[in-house]
């Protein structure tokens, strides 16, 4: 009987979607009143309408620019899922000034239901809000009014761009999708290459058709309407679009695993690639197809970037006294990145360039990503030291699916001595050599060298990272716990952990320490930074109610508040690549003290597990010693 009611739901949910009314403004009490998602119970919120159109128009004069029109219509169930009332629209400015995507026909609507009735709230001008994300990158943010649990947000905008390069097509979320319609409509004469995401586990029909269509010009706009800048001999032209369209349904949310790393890694996306221009007669006239070596150079070449590699007149009486008597490149590198983390302040931007040049973030103290590294690496060649800048794209950014500048949305340092070498991000105010922050640690970067040369490069972390903690417990008379731990980290988690206490005060730190702990009082709490990037934390505590007494015996984990309470992998299925980000290494060693009157009556054996890969390993020893049980991770 059950599976009868599941099909009728589901049967009327697609008939409930099919019948909906999704030209813009006309929200409709049925949605309003949707409680919770049909066919996904675990949704905060839904995308129950999502229209992509892209189109090339052709404008005398001009040539042809390219159209996004986006129309987005999301249900929000509850608290957890309001943070989809606001869109971040992604606005590309080019790399020299005049060229620049302009948002037009913005508008949005927050609709809720108010005694049987609907009730509108239009987006102001309070809610719209712009920013540079990097240096080619602007933001601008809406975020929509009058937010509440069951309410509806629709939003509609247009994205003008003079550039051909198309940006990738998302056609997942980390939430349901009703229904989603996706036409891109191409001219004949740009010829684009088709990539899907190949990580991706839920791929969408795509449909293939042409469209005819025709343009009337002006002997004073003939040229610029190929993309070859060809011109017409007659007064009207008629040509075809290609035509790609999606029309697809109830498609699935995305959803998170466990050390999966960054999901977007895995979601349904179309990437577009121009590859060439095409004559009246469907012969190529300009080829467009890039590889990586390309790409790589044509970012170095860029006055923003490979020149300033060059200037070194501005610093250089600061930096000769920090250089006397050191002659390794890597003791130089760890000396000049310290003095540029303390003399540049980053300023949070992104980006593989310079923005305001690497003097002027010099004189003002203050640049983005490609002010600071380029900066770092400057001094460095002018100190005799092999240093290259490595781009890489974080992972926020993703993994392009093909070679595009777009590709690149950071910089590194790369020093190189004999046969090794060590990466560098003078960004990060606690980073180190080869020590990098973990928006960084991508898979892998381009090295670019003064001769235009590139290859890639490992971000990878070959160094485990360390973790050692050591526990000592007391079982007191009353079956209260004390002692003390002491932990000490290394490279990526001493960063980690340094990172994570930024700004706390003492106070914050300690309750930091015992929340999700239980019953658990922390004093004595010291902070230290050691020598080799080691960070070390010591405190005593007092735990109550870690110990079930029944009857005359008693029962407790002995990794107390350490222990993990869920575990992680608790998925039936799971369907994406485990990520732990970089390698590391936890041992626990604990020491535990039994009160007078007890022995010990049972102990859990020792074991050790080995992975498949040989790589991935835990054990636990347990040893007896009086009235001291020894336990180690």
């Amino acid at each position: 009987m059950k599976k009868h009611i599941t099909l009728i739901v589901f049967f009327a949910f697609l008939a409930f979607a099919t019948a909906q009314d999704f030209k813009f403004g006309k929200v409709s009490k049925a949605e309003l009143q949707e409680k919770g998602h049909p066919l996904d119970s675990s949704a905060n919120a839904a995308v129950l309408y999502k229209k992509e159109h892209i189109s090339f128009q052709y404008i005398q004069g001009e040539g042809f620019t390219q159209q996004r029109e986006v129309h987005e219509r999301i249900k929000i169930y509850n608290k957890e899922g309001y943070d989809w009332a606001t869109e971040k629209i992604f606005l590309y400015q080019g790399s020299s000034g005049g060229s620049k995507e302009n948002v037009t026909n913005l508008k949005g609507y927050t609709y809720n239901l108010e005694g049987g009735k609907i009730v509108e709230s239009k987006l102001k001008k309070d809610g719209i809000f712009e920013e540079d994300y990097n240096d080619f990158t602007k933001i601008k943010t809406i975020t929509l009014p009058n937010i509440q649990d069951a309410c509806v947000i629709e939003y509609t905008y247009k994205i003008k761009s003079p550039f051909y390069e198309i940006d990738d097509i998302y056609f997942q979320k980390s939430i349901p999708i009703n229904t989603l319609e996706v036409k891109i409509a191409t001219p004949q004469y740009m010829r684009y290459n088709r990539r899907s995401n190949l990580k991706a586990f839920y791929f969408p029909k795509l449909m293939e058709s042409k469209e005819n269509k025709s343009v009337t010009l002006t002997s004073s706009s003939r040229s610029g309407f190929y993309v070859s800048k060809t011109n017409f001999n007659v007064s009207k032209d008629e040509y075809y679009d290609n035509v790609i369209k999606i029309s697809e349904r109830n498609i699935p949310a995305i959803k998170a695993e466990a050390y999966a790393g960054n999901m977007d890694n895995y979601i349904a996306k179309l990437s577009l690639e121009l590859s060439a221009s095409l004559n009246q007669y469907g012969a190529i006239e300009k080829s467009y197809s890039s590889t990586w070596e390309k790409v790589s150079k044509s970012i170095y070449e860029r006055t923003s970037f490979g020149k300033q590699l060059t200037r070194k007149n501005f610093f250089k009486d600061d930096i000769e006294p920090l250089m006397e008597g050191v002659s390794d490149p890597f003791k130089k590198a760890l000396v000049l990145q310290n003095y540029v983390k303390s003399k540049v302040r980053w300023n949070g931007y992104y980006g593989v360039s310079a923005y305001k040049g690497i003097k002027d973030a010099y004189k003002e103290s203050e640049g983005n990503v490609g002010d600071i590294n380029l900066l770092l690496i400057a001094m460095l060649k002018s100190q005799g030291v092999e240093a290259n800048p490595v781009l890489v794209s974080t992972k926020d950014n993703g993994i392009p699916l093909f070679p595009t500048q777009k590709g690149f949305n950071y910089v590194i340092c790369m020093v190189e001595k004999q046969d090794q070498y060590v990466l560098i991000d003078a960004t990060e105010k606690f980073s180190s050599l080869n020590v990098l922050p973990e928006r960084v640690l991508n898979w892998q970067g381009r090295l670019i060298k003064d001769d235009g040369s590139s290859s890639w490069v490992s971000l990878v972390p070959s160094k485990q990272s360390q973790e050692f903690i050591t526990l000592n417990v007391k079982l007191e008379d009353d079956l209260t716990i004390s002692g003390k731990l002491r932990q000490l980290t290394s490279s990526n988690l001493a960063l980690r952990k340094r990172k994570k206490n930024i700004g706390l005060s003492q106070d914050e730190k300690i309750k930091a320490i015992e929340s999700g702990k239980g019953d658990i009082q922390v004093s004595n709490l010291e902070f230290e930074n050691k020598e080799n990037n080691m960070f070390s934390v010591t405190y005593d505590y007092l735990l109550d109610d870690a110990i079930d007494e029944i009857g005359n015996q008693l029962y407790f984990s002995p990794l107390l508040f350490l222990r993990q309470k869920k575990n992680p992998f608790k998925l039936e299925e799971r369907k994406y690549p485990i990520d732990f980000i970089f390698p590391y290494r936890n041992k626990y060693s604990i020491n535990i003290m039994l009160p007078e009157g007890y022995k010990i009556e049972e102990l859990p054996k020792s074991e050790i597990f080995k992975f498949s890969d040989s790589e991935t390993k835990f054990s636990f020893i347990i040893r007896e010693n009086g009235k001291f049980i020894r336990f180690q991770v």
